[in-house]
Parts: structure tokens; sequence; C-alpha cells
């Protein structure tokens, strides 16, 4: 993933616990950095991003459980009928930029080399490394999974936000390009430097997976960060088609849809202060989810740091606090949230 930087964040001062609205309850808390959010057979599955494990976790229960542990940055996981699927992030050694698959009993297994991908295909055709032989940018650094659906679809579908690349794996870890994102050329990525001159303008950098009512396949694209610039996706699953574009996006870092085919978008970073902030601000005021509605209005809930969404149960949920732990020096503070419909107002 193209890093999330230039943010200051500090927590106010005497804050034991983060305060959420009554129109955000609070499912489970005491996270590290929970990325990825997954749900089945009445449990959610979050990825703790800082604490290199999956959590398992049932409403009203007593706490999370760890179901999978040992990875290095797991950023997005998925429960399917009988596999737990888990990738993790860019980083350092073994077992990063990696698919990994497990289930009840039986230990974390790597499936698919990622990164191996990226180095031999380069699905975006950027130029990787300077003269110096350094990266020019994140390579493969994947941010979510989601389990195929049969009939065509892939094993698992890979948001590899380095890459600027939906990747598709079979059962035997065979990765294949399945979808590459134009760069983003419009509004403020327009000329905007990149890694080389014929790629100018924001990378796409897919960040979220979730599927449709309608049967396809979303994705969402932080754009480089870029103010209204971010994406959704919607893809056919069997052939990679584009079918159309959400547009008008700040940064969106996951995507979930509803039985309606409501679009939920989580910005992580809305309403962040570009420098360092000042000492009376409040860091749950940053980040929201965005809903568009089957005639494009939109609206808005105060959701602090969300990164994964998941429709469930007749409603969405979402992490929140995600990066207290890498913004703010605090771990344990993440959370998994209901957002009710009454969270929602209407987008100026």
């Amino acid at each position: 993933m193209a890093a999330v930087t230039g943010v200051g964040l500090a927590a106010p001062a005497g804050a034991d616990a983060p305060a959420h609205r009554p129109s955000i309850e609070v499912v489970a808390q005491g996270l590290d950095d929970p990325f990825g959010l997954s749900f089945r057979n009445g449990k959610f599955y979050a990825a703790e991003s800082a604490g290199g494990e999956i959590s398992g976790i049932v409403p009203g229960g007593r706490g999370p459980v760890v179901r999978a542990g040992g990875f290095t940055a797991p950023a997005g996981v998925d429960r399917t009928r009988g596999e737990l699927l888990t990738v993790t992030g860019e980083g350092q050694g073994p077992g990063a930029s990696t698919l990994f698959v497990s289930a009840p009993g039986v230990a974390p297994r790597p499936l698919a080399d990622l990164a191996a991908h990226e180095l031999a295909e380069n699905p975006d055709g950027q130029r990787q490394f300077g003269d110096d032989g350094a990266p020019l940018d994140a390579l493969s650094n994947p941010f979510a999974v989601l389990g195929g659906r049969g009939r065509g679809t892939a094993y698992a579908y890979v948001a590899d936000a380095g890459a600027n690349a939906v990747l598709a794996v079979d059962r035997h870890g065979t990765v294949s390009t399945f979808f590459v994102p134009d760069v983003v050329t419009t509004g403020v990525c327009a000329g905007r430097e990149n890694n080389n001159p014929e790629h100018a303008g924001c990378d796409s950098v897919p960040t979220g997976l979730a599927w449709g009512p309608d049967g396809n396949l979303y994705v969402s694209g932080l754009a480089g960060e870029a103010p209204g610039e971010g994406r959704v996706y919607v893809l056919d699953p069997v052939t990679g088609e584009l079918l159309r574009e959400i547009t008008g996006l700040d940064g969106p870092t996951g995507v979930a849809v509803g039985d309606d085919g409501e679009v939920y978008v989580s910005e992580l970073l809305e309403g962040a202060p570009a420098g360092e902030p000042g000492a009376d601000f409040d860091p749950s005021t940053v980040g929201r989810v965005v809903r568009v509605d089957a005639d494009g209005s939109r609206s808005v809930a105060q959701v602090t740091m969300p990164v994964g969404l998941r429709w469930a149960r007749g409603a969405l949920y979402s992490t929140a606090w995600s990066v207290a732990g890498a913004f703010l020096g605090q771990g344990g503070l993440g959370q998994v949230v209901r957002v009710a419909p009454s969270a929602f107002t209407a987008q100026g």
C-alpha cells in the first residue's frame, strides 16, 4: 500500500478509552490495530495488524479469541466455508506479502507468495527500482482478501495495494493478475509525479474487496490519498471486466455492500490534520464511513479510523481505531463496531 503518511495524531490528554455515539455499538474491543474484517456462522474475524493475529469474536461473548497467529502484519482476512484466508502486508523476511490458509486445528500454511508475482509480472507496468537498486515505492503490499464463490470465480482474490492490482489465486497457490485499475489522472492527480513519466497521476492502490448482492466484485481504491479521487470499482468476478465506478471519495480503505445494493466505503483518515495537531485535537473525530445509495445519494457516519467493513446479519460492521497503535502509540484501542442507520446523515 502506498504508505498512509503525513498525519500526526495525539490522544487527548487523560483519555483512557475512545468515546462513541449511541448509534455506534461496540461489538469487540481491546484489539491491536484491526484492519480486515470477516464474518461467518455468527462470528467475526479481525486481522490485528499490530498483534500479528486473527481474532474470532462472538457478539455478546467474553472477548476476542485468537484463531491464528504468528503472522507478519496481517492485513486482510476472510472466513470461507471451511478455511481461514489471511494476507500479510509488505515487510522484511519470510511471511510478508503472502496468502496463508488455515482451518480449525490446522496451523496457517503459506499458499501464495504475492511479492514474487509482483517481481515477476509487475502488473501495473511501472518502474520498480531506482538506479541505486532501491524500490521506488511499495512493491507488493496486500491489504485485503476475499474467498471466491465457485461458478468460475477465483479461489481467492487479493487487493494488492503495492502492486496496484487485484490478484486471483487458485487452490494450488498459482497467482494471476485479475484487474489493474488505470492510474487516476483527474483533479489533483493530474500530472502528479509517479515512478516514471508515462504513469503520471495517482496510483489506484486497491485496498478493499466485497461481494455485492448482484454477484459482482467491489474493489475500493485509495488513489494515493488524493482528496476526492478515491474510487470503488465494480467488476465481473469471472472476467475482471470493469462494469462501473463510484468516484468522488477520500482515500477509501475498505468497502461493503448492503442487501439493497447500497455501497459503504471507509475513509480512514478523513478529517485528519495535515500537520502536527493542536493540544486540544480529538483523534476520535478522524475517519468516517460513506454510504452511497443506488440513486447516487450519499450520507456519512463518523466512525473513528475505520478500515475493514463487513455487511452481516442485515447490518454494517466496521473496524475502528484501526491505526491507534501506529499513529498514537497506544495498543489495545482497536474495536469492531456496529454502525446503525441512524449514524448516517446526508452529505452536504
